[in-house]
This record gives structure tokens, sequence and C-alpha cells, in this order.
């Protein structure tokens, strides 16, 4: 079937329908062939007339070069496409371009070693689909370095883009550890994560940047560099009970309403009942719980909330308190517990902030010292813990969400060597960038010049896969 929509003569006997499966609009598809390596496509372009980039006039032609780059693997089998570029030279003696090669940015970047479409289906399934760069080398048919090495400039260049920084008006910021190895060998295991928690714009939370170290420096230099623009457009920043983080808010988001996580201050509440708990079983028995004994047996029962709680755990909550008179400070650092739980489940806002200022007033006096010092932390955080009924319960929740998220990219990838690639696939897989390449639009290839003393764009030719390696250890 001619293609009657292209330029060239019908007696070349171009094919619309090879050139619609083909999807490049600037080429044609002029022969497919098996090959070892997979499907061969064969393609040209349509151009016979070049004019010089250097001076413009008509060039002349002088040959072909042909270029042989990766594609997307179509049919379960790897895709190699074959381009017969056309050379040209000028003939004007003051022209510094001598001579050129025809050049299509929406086929392959200039000297690249993967079609744009190739690089478009490696960072869709990066992102979407849990893949890994070992699986999709394999499915090319090519290797690791390869595919990383093309996907990870376009990466970069996403990641540096100022725009996906714009309109951050809440701002979450929570730790997280990226490797458990030797510090001395591979580096600080932990990372700062800042994530954009503002609802309206973007459907989820979205990671922002990881950085080296978990310390207010960290955090605080990372604002800095943000500009004042970007600090001046945050409106709320949210945190963990950390006050390296609170120091760093405190000084580059002056406008910024700090806002205590609601989780964080309810695993606090669990977390003194759990060790008076344990402090009253050594004081009883001189050891540690176990099977059989009333305080153990309902350790897990006393992390649930009492509206929850079916009869028969009730029962068994109310004989061990009741096993023996000790067991009086149990109960009660339970019941504080489900109060400061409590808070956060009030019909207004309004009333849920009167019972918490009536917890910070009275848990520090608690003659139970976890108690006691429970309220003491939450008095000291007292202006960020109230400052949850001020903004609609905004909460750092989205935060740990992409904490999971990272945890389980890393896990499929099997671990990584290099901080800076951990980084880039981080913010891929949480919506951080947007980096697929565009599709390639309809337009005439440029020309890149070509200088005599420079050699022409090598064939590229797949290497074989070599020995097997862990799949996504970033090459240091």
């Amino acid at each position: 079937m001619p293609n009657h929509r292209c330029v060239c003569p019908d007696a070349l006997d171009r094919c619309d329908r090879c050139d619609v499966l083909l999807d490049f609009p600037s080429l044609h598809l002029v022969a497919v062939t098996q090959a070892p390596s997979g499907l061969m496509l064969e393609v040209e372009s349509c151009d016979p007339v070049m004019g010089c980039p250097g001076g413009g006039v008509i060039a002349t032609g002088h040959g072909r070069v042909v270029v042989e780059v990766i594609d997307a693997p179509w049919a379960g089998r790897p895709v190699r496409i074959r381009w017969c570029k056309r050379r040209w030279i000028c003939l004007e003696g003051v022209c510094e371009v001598v001579s050129f090669v025809e050049q299509d940015p929406g086929v392959y970047a200039p000297r690249g070693l993967l079609s744009t479409r190739a690089i478009r289906w490696a960072i869709r399934l990066l992102r979407y689909e849990g893949a890994t760069v070992q699986g999709l080398a394999r499915q090319l048919g090519t290797t690791w370095n390869t595919v990383w090495s093309q996907v990870r400039p376009v990466l970069i260049e996403a990641a540096n883009d100022p725009v996906r920084l714009e309109d951050v008006q809440v701002l979450g910021v929570d730790e997280h550890i990226w490797h458990h190895r030797d510090p001395r060998r591979r580096g600080p295991k932990e990372l700062t994560g800042m994530v954009d928690l503002t609802r309206g714009p973007h459907p989820t939370a979205r990671l922002l940047d990881l950085i080296p170290g978990r310390s207010g420096k960290a955090y605080r230099d990372w604002l800095d560099e943000r500009g004042d623009e970007f600090r001046k457009r945050v409106e709320i920043a949210t945190l963990d009970p950390f006050q390296g983080y609170k120091n760093a808010i405190d000084d580059q988001l002056e406008g910024a309403t700090c806002v205590l996580d609601a989780f964080h201050i309810v695993k606090l509440a669990g977390a003194a009942v759990d060790d008076v708990r344990r402090r009253i079983q050594q004081e009883a028995l001189g050891r540690r719980g176990r099977k059989g004994e009333p305080l153990y047996g309902i350790r897990h029962v006393l992390r649930a909330g009492r509206e929850r709680l079916t009869p028969r755990q009730q029962t068994r909550l109310a004989s061990a308190f009741a096993a023996h008179p000790d067991h009086v400070a149990v109960e009660v650092a339970y019941q504080c517990a489900q109060d400061v739980r409590d808070v956060f489940r009030q019909p207004t806002p309004a009333r849920g902030r009167r019972l918490a200022e009536q917890l910070i007033e009275r848990l520090p006096s608690c003659p139970i010292p976890e108690i006691a010092r429970l309220g003491k932390t939450l008095r000291r955080w007292k202006n960020a813990f109230l400052a949850y009924f001020d903004t609609d319960g905004a909460s750092n929740g989205g935060t740990e969400a992409i904490n999971g998220i990272i945890e389980l990219g890393r896990c499929i990838a099997r671990g990584f060597r290099n901080v800076e690639h951990y980084r880039l696939r981080m913010l891929l897989i949480t919506g951080g960038l947007d980096a697929s390449p565009p599709h390639p639009t309809l337009k005439s290839p440029v020309s890149a010049p070509h200088h005599p003393q420079n050699h022409p764009s090598p064939q590229v030719t797949a290497p074989p896969d070599s020995q097997p390696q862990l799949d996504d250890l970033s090459q240091d």
C-alpha cells in the first residue's frame, strides 16, 4: 500500500502500514529481518534535499553511514534499528562545516545507544511496574550498564528541573536508612527525605529529594539551597519528634506552621505503656515476662484502642490489672495512653484541642515516671502538637507512605551501592520526576555538523550479556 502522504516518489514503494507500525514520522521502514540479536528494522529518511547547518546552502550528498541502535522490544523479542543515514558535504569554502550526517532527536540522541522509544519504555516500567534495570536489559538484549547509561542522563535532567519544586505548600520530612553495610565503606546509612504533601496539584504525596545525613544541618542546608521563593510558599511543615528537624524549620521556614505527626504522638504514648509494663514485671519477678503471666499475656492488647476491644479482651485486661496491687500502674498508664489517642478522635478540632491542652497540663505531674516523661515531651512540643487542630489535621502520614514505597523499590533491586543512583531511582518510583522523553513529533530531521578530523558515529552493536550480576547494584 503506497504511502501517499510521503514526498518520496511512488517508485520507492513506501508502505503506509509499515510506517505506522514503525511510529517514527521522519523515517520509512525499508526491510525487516530476523537477526541473532532479535528483529532488525532497516529504516531511512525521505529528505532528498538538505541545507548546510553552517551556511544554509544546499548540501551535496556524500554517501551513507549505517548506525544501529536498540529499540523497545516487540512481540517479546529484542529489536534493533539500522538507520542508513545520508552524509552531506558543504562546498562553500568559507563554511566551517565540511561534512555532516542527518540527525533526528525524536529517534535517538546523538551518539545514543537506545532509541527515545526504548528509553521511554524503560522509564515507564521502572516507575509503574516495579521493573529492574537488569530485567529491562534482558528484554532489550543488552547489558545493565548500557541501559542505565542511557536512562541516567534523562533522570538527572528531570531531577535538576526547578519546575518540579514549585507549588509546594505542605512539606514533610523524615529520616530513611538506605543501606545496612559498614558506613566506613559505603558512607552514612541515614538519608533525609523531603516530601510534598500539598493537597490538590498532585493526587498523592511525592518525594522531592533525598540527601545524606540525618541532622538539622542537612535539612537546613537543603532548605537554604531552595531559595526564598520556595521557602515563602511553604505554609505547613510536618515532622516526627526530632529536635534537629524542628530547629531547621524554625530557622528557615519562619512563616510556616510546624505540625507534629499524630501517629508518632500515639506511638510515644504506647511506648510509655510498654515501658511501665516491663518495669513492673522486672520489679515483681526480677526477670522479663513469660508465657502464661498476666502482664505478658496482655502486651498486645495494651496497644489496641479501647473502643476496639472485644468483651473477651476487656475481661483479660481487667483480670491482669487485678492480679497484683502493683499492676495498677499499668492500668493508669493504659488509660493515659488512651486519652492521648482520643485527642485525635474528637468530633470537632476545638474539642480535640481542649483535651490536648488538659493532657499537656496534667501528664507531667503524674507519679508514674514513664507517663511524666511523656507529658514533658508533649509540653516541650506543645505548639507543634496543638497545630494539628489548626491545620485541618495535617500529618506526616504521606511521608511515611513514601518511605514504604522506597523500601519496596530497594528490595526489588536487591540493594544499591551508589547513593546517587539510589536517589534517582527513588525519585522516579515515588512520583518526584516527570522523566519520560517526549513522544517524537512530526519534525524534519536536523543535521549535526561533522568535521573532517572526526570519525563518523560508530555502528552501535549491543554487547552480549556477560556473567550474572546482582540486579541493580549500581556501579560506583
